[in-house]
């Protein structure tokens, strides 16, 4: 659903995009959505190249790449944390609300940041390999960070700069994946609900204030976000964290960090 731009001609043409329910598209107005679907059905491509797509790569500086991730986590959870109307939430709901959507969040902290990061080959990955066991791959060796994965998170971070994002259109834009009345079993969930719509209303409002020359821009940040809902929980675990916290859970780092720090 979200056109991801080629961002280098090795990327993997194996490669089909998934794209998870839509959070935001009620925001849009019928010209919006118009425009949203015209997008969506002419870049949604699917190609032929499968081991690109299964060629596992690493941080070429994974300790130092790893601690500024970390940063960014940190500087997302602390922001999450100073709104009061997340606070006055269920501290259940908290946690349900933040463990489905750090990724996505982290995702927009590393845009807002404009932090960057090179790749390489794993040692010892071999291609052949992995196109011969195809999906008898182990489940650990399936959560590895692949070519067109990276592709994929940079295609996400891209597109964001490009739009170039006001503080504000980060604050609503993050506060929109944040309260999700979606995530199951949240006891407080037409409080969510509300706050979802809040968020939703004043990103409209701020993206029309600041860009009333450009119908389209809010499309553009909506495809935004959809994009960074795509990218995998386990390729930014393993990719960012596991260079900086071993095979700690990741998910109980948050927790800490939301609630003890």
């Amino acid at each position: 659903m979200f056109p991801l731009e080629e961002i280098a001609n090795r990327t993997c043409s194996g490669y089909r995009i998934q794209y998870p329910p839509t959070i935001l598209y009620n925001i849009l107005s019928g010209e919006e959505n118009s425009y949203l679907n015209s997008k969506l059905k002419g870049k949604a491509t699917a190609y032929n190249c499968h081991c690109e797509q299964r060629r596992t790569v690493c941080l070429k500086d994974p300790k130092a790449t790893g601690q500024v991730a970390a940063g960014v986590l940190e500087k997302t959870i602390c922001f999450v944390k100073s709104l009061p109307s997340f606070s006055q939430l269920p501290s259940q709901d908290q946690s349900s609300l933040l463990r489905h959507c750090w990724v996505p969040l982290l995702v927009l902290g590393l845009a807002q940041e404009k932090i960057v990061f090179e790749v390489t080959d794993v040692p010892n990955s071999s291609i052949l390999r992995q196109i011969l066991l195809g999906s008898g791959l182990t489940g650990k060796e399936a959560d590895l960070p692949t070519l067109a994965g990276v592709h994929k998170l940079r295609s996400c971070l891209y597109q964001l700069w490009n739009l170039d994002l006001s503080p504000k259109e980060y604050a609503y834009l993050k506060g929109a994946l944040l309260f999700n009345p979606a995530v199951h079993g949240l006891s407080a969930l037409l409080s969510v609900e509300g706050l979802q719509q809040e968020a939703q209303r004043a990103l409209r409002e701020a993206v029309h204030l600041l860009h009333p020359e450009d119908p389209t821009r809010l499309s553009h940040v909506l495809l935004a976000a959809y994009s960074v809902q795509t990218i995998k929980h386990s390729m930014v675990t393993e990719l960012f964290f596991k260079p900086v916290i071993g095979n700690s859970n990741v998910l109980n780092l948050i927790t800490y960090m939301l609630f003890v720090q």
